[in-house]
């Protein structure tokens, strides 16, 4: 293998270890190493890690605005829905706070949430109506064939093991059933330009830097066959490219981070970043129009 980078936590400061992100000299498939061991990469995601939006005005704007870029997210879904027949739920696999399956706008009995961590259960059932389950998806308690479209936004690059999780998905989804996955996209002009400072790295809680054709490589080998794919999302690729560009305006970076700012401080920063996310649109349009946009997301079938 051959090193491309090195890093650190530049985002959250969960440590100051530094790792190195590698290429298999055979394969390409580009990784961190070494990996974190299983008992020490839990310290590297804060209790917060998810968005639970507050009560100031800058918080209100972040959440309306967060809604509105989702919809990228939800038309993607929706249209995968189309080819699904039944009323079967959609799993949304590392759920956070559950935003997007409430913006779905199906009946609760036709969206159920996954994730580790129990605190962002309880946001989600809470503040977004949206029952989730807690665990890992190859253990999680659902019967084979129960879903028609099962989701994992920005899931498969922390995993020690995504060809376990693709399998799982195989196995729970019922045979029209629609996988819509979405990983950082290592071939992007972001990381060719910015290198080891690109957010899409995320070091160290990345484990897997995907270009596509991993990614298709990978879902072909665990049984799917790709549907669509599309590289460019509102409510990641500009946002990653300006919290890249602006490290320290990022608000949940400052807000894990414990950064005290006075009310009026915390929203000049925010509007300044929301300026910056923005005026980064027409750029990320233009690398995912050459499709080397900062993220890839593809729906994917069962194969026949």
């Amino acid at each position: 293998m051959r090193t491309l980078c090195h890093g650190t936590d530049k985002l959250y400061n969960t440590t100051d270890k530094v790792f190195l992100v590698v290429e298999c000299r055979e394969c390409k498939l580009i990784r961190l190493y070494p990996w974190p061991e299983a008992d020490e990469i839990h310290q590297y995601y804060p209790e917060n890690y998810w968005y639970d939006p507050g009560g100031d005005t800058a918080d209100r704007l972040a959440e309306f605005w967060r809604r509105f870029v989702l919809r990228d997210h939800v038309r993607f879904v929706r249209r995968a829905l189309e080819s699904c027949e039944g009323t079967a739920p959609v799993l949304d696999v590392g759920c956070g706070g559950g935003l997007f399956l409430r913006e779905l706008n199906l009946p609760q009995n036709q969206i159920v949430g996954l994730d580790f961590s129990v605190n962002a259960a309880s946001v989600a059932w809470s503040s977004n109506g949206v029952p989730v389950a807690c665990g890992a998806l190859p253990r999680a308690p659902f019967r084979p064939g129960s879903f028609r479209t099962i989701t994992m936004f920005h899931v498969l690059e922390h995993l020690y093991d995504p060809s376990a999780y693709l399998n799982a998905a195989h196995r729970l989804l019922q045979p029209d059933g629609r996988l819509v996955v979405q990983v950082p996209n290592a071939a992007s002009w972001q990381f060719l330009l910015f290198g080891e400072n690109w957010n899409g790295l995320d070091i160290p809680r990345h484990l897997i830097d995907f270009k596509e054709q991993d990614l298709v490589n990978l879902l072909d080998y665990c049984g799917f066959e790709v549907v669509r794919r599309k590289h460019f999302s509102l409510r990641d690729n500009p946002a990653g490219l300006a919290t890249t560009l602006a490290l320290g305006l990022d608000p949940m970076s400052r807000r894990i981070r414990g950064v005290q700012d006075a009310p009026r401080t915390k929203l000049m920063k925010d509007l300044a970043y929301f300026a910056l996310v923005l005026a980064s649109i027409p750029l990320t349009m233009l690398e995912a129009a050459c499709r080397c946009g900062a993220s890839i997301m593809i729906e994917a079938k069962r194969k026949a």
